[in-house]
Formats: structure tokens, sequence, C-alpha cells
């Protein structure tokens, strides 16, 4: 009887694996695929005015380290707005002193007041309204450009009504295992969002690299709707006002940005924790497809490691993974070459098995986390 029930647990441990794997397969022949077979056209064409539009708070070492890139780019008519949130550090005085040395940059200063206390989507929403032009375009204190054709590849993907522009925001190459878990994370978000963008169904965007209309922004009340959230100045708006219409990506590795990435990872989790906190406010149908998308891998994982402790069908369970990870390695294996991070396919199984047990630690952590104002 004992043996019978085992054996039970085992047929269903692999039914179970069998049906989350072949789930997982969808999304990545299905959504993921789009992106990672996606060839990439060159980008160029007209070049209207844009306005680059970047919100800071105590950044003045990152201002000095990378706004110069911002301000270099080959392009024949852009602004560049700063606009300078309540800093306490000396962002101001070299802001004042760059604006004397870039006629591009222009700068905008928020003062402190004790009885209102404002978020991020005040000092974006300030910028925009601050703008000369229609097209924004908009990246962090902390990022930059990979080229100085970074600002021509993104504003080129405004043509044919196209309103909104999901661009890659990358982290720099470093030593340490971590350093790859933190870009095996954004190149695996990239591929998601990327694909379901080209499926139609876009969903986010990262602030790190976004762009679209000041006509939109107005048009759709801006982050009226989440305006009392501390984040989703990005996500959140490419979610509520992105169309199968009116949504292009940029995958030129000429148009990625660079951040520097956290090097201890509580920093990172904590990063995680708040990026996250916006999820639970997306559309019914994308929460369903990432949950989905999010619980299958972890499912895989725990079946198989369950069989193999067991005893129970591991030959079985072992050619059912076996052949999950042999059809999804190429769709992962080309996105990575897009994203130019080779380097983390070889360590693909190791980097997935700790993101996908990492993942519900990190939405476990959310639902206990206060809000926070942005930093």
């Amino acid at each position: 009887m004992i043996r019978t029930d085992v054996a039970t647990i085992g047929t269903g441990l692999l039914v179970l694996l069998i049906s989350a794997g072949t789930v997982h397969l969808l999304f990545y022949w299905l959504v993921y695929r789009r992106f990672a077979f996606l060839k990439v056209a060159a980008s160029g064409g007209e070049t209207k005015p844009v306005s680059v539009i970047i919100c800071a708070r105590n950044e003045s070492k990152n201002l000095q380290r990378f706004l110069p890139a911002v301000l270099d780019q080959a392009y024949p008519e852009y602004e560049v707005i700063v606009v300078n949130d309540c800093s306490w550090d000396d962002s101001g005085e070299y802001l004042e002193a760059a604006e004397k040395e870039y006629p591009r940059l222009r700068v905008v200063n928020i003062q402190e007041q004790e009885k209102y206390k404002h978020g991020k989507k005040f000092a974006i929403t300030l910028g925009i309204k601050a703008a000369k032009h229609d097209r924004l375009l908009f990246t962090d204190a902390d990022c930059r450009p990979a080229s100085r054709n970074w600002l021509t590849n993104m504003q080129y993907n405004f043509r044919d009504g196209k309103e909104i522009v999901l661009g890659y925001g990358a982290y720099e190459r470093m030593p340490g295992f971590l350093n790859k878990l933190i870009r095996f994370d954004t190149a695996f978000i990239a591929m998601q969002y990327f694909g379901f963008a080209l499926g139609g169904n876009a969903y986010m965007g990262t602030g790190r690299n976004l762009a679209y209309r000041k006509d939109l922004f107005f048009r759709n009340k801006g982050f009226a709707r989440h305006n009392h959230l501390p984040s989703g100045d990005d996500d959140l708006f490419v979610n509520e006002n992105a169309t199968s219409a009116n949504t292009a990506i940029e995958v030129q590795p000429d148009s990625f940005t660079y951040s520097l990435p956290k090097e201890r990872f509580a920093d990172w989790f904590n990063q995680k924790v708040r990026h996250t906190t916006t999820s639970k406010y997306y559309k019914g149908g994308h929460r369903f497809q990432l949950f989905l998308a999010g619980i299958c891998p972890m499912l895989v994982w725990l079946s198989l490691i369950a069989l193999l402790v067991s005893g129970q069908r591991t030959k079985e369970a072992l050619v059912a993974a076996g052949v999950v990870w042999a059809l999804k390695l190429p769709i992962f294996a080309y996105s990575a070459s897009k994203l130019r991070e080779k380097d983390l396919i070889w360590l693909y199984p190791l980097l997935e098995l700790l993101y996908s047990f990492l993942l519900p630690i990190i939405y476990l952590a959310q639902l206990l986390t206060k809000k926070r104002a942005w930093k």
C-alpha cells in the first residue's frame, strides 16, 4: 500500500513536471521567440527634436560621471532637462556650472517643502512640462548611453504612429557571481517585455531607457491613476498606455544604456523588492500571464528535485527536464547574444535555478514591506 502511494506520488510529480515544462516552453516558443529571432534592422532617418529627461536626487557623483555622455550625442537638435529634486549634496552647484558649459542643458530645481512631500513622479511631471519637444526620452542619473547614437536609435522608432519606445537598460559587467545574477535578471526581464511587446501586448518598460510622446502623457492624464504609489513611473505608465499599435522596441546595441549594478546581495534584493511593488497593479491579463511564466520554472525544478530525492521515475524526470532545457536554451542564447550578455549562456541552468526560487521570496518580502519614497 505504501509503495503504491509512493509510486502514485511519483507519477503525479512527473505529470506536474511535464505539464509545467510544457507551459514554460509555450512562453519561450510563442512569446520570447519573437525577440530571440528578431532581425534587427539598422536605425536611421528623420531626426526630429527630442527632449531627454533625467530626474536626480543627491546624484552629484553620477551626474558628473555620466551626464557628459548624454550631452554629447550625435544628434542635431535635442535638449537635456535635469530635474534636481531636493538634493542636499552638491548637485545644484555642479548643474549650475554645467549649464554654462553645455548649451543643451536645462535644469529644473525643486525645493523641499515641509508641508508637501512628493515622489519621483512629481519630478518627472515637472520635467515633462518643461520640455520643449513632443518626443521625450528618459534615463536615470546613474546611466550612461552605450554610444553617441543612443538618441538617434531610440527616436527613430517614433515613426508609423508609434508613441512609446521600449529600450534596454543594462548593467555594467563586473567580476563576481552576483553581477551575473543581476545581469541575468535584467536580460530575462527584457526578453519577456520585448517578446510581449512584439506580440502587441506590451506590459512594461524600464525608466533607464524609455521614450514616449509628451502628447500621450497629457492626453492620458500622466500618472494620475497611480500617483499615490511611489513607483511605477515607467512600468505602470507603459502598462496603462501601451497598445498593439502604438508601441515599438529598440534593440540596437548602440541604443542600450548601462548602469552601475549593486555590489551587495542585500542591496540588490531590496532594489528588486522595490521594483516588484507595482506588478500587482498591472492589467489582469498581464498579471495572470506573468504569474504562469514565473511559477512554471519553479514547479519544474521542485518536481525534478522531489523525484530525484525520492528515487521515483528518475529516468523519465531527467529526460523530461532535459528536453525542456534543450528546447528553451536556444531562445535564451539568441536573446542573451542580442543583449550582449553572451557570458550568461553557459551558466543559464544554475542562474535559472537560483532565480526561480528567489522570485517567490522577493514577492513575499514585497508584501511585508512598507511603501517608501523614491531615493
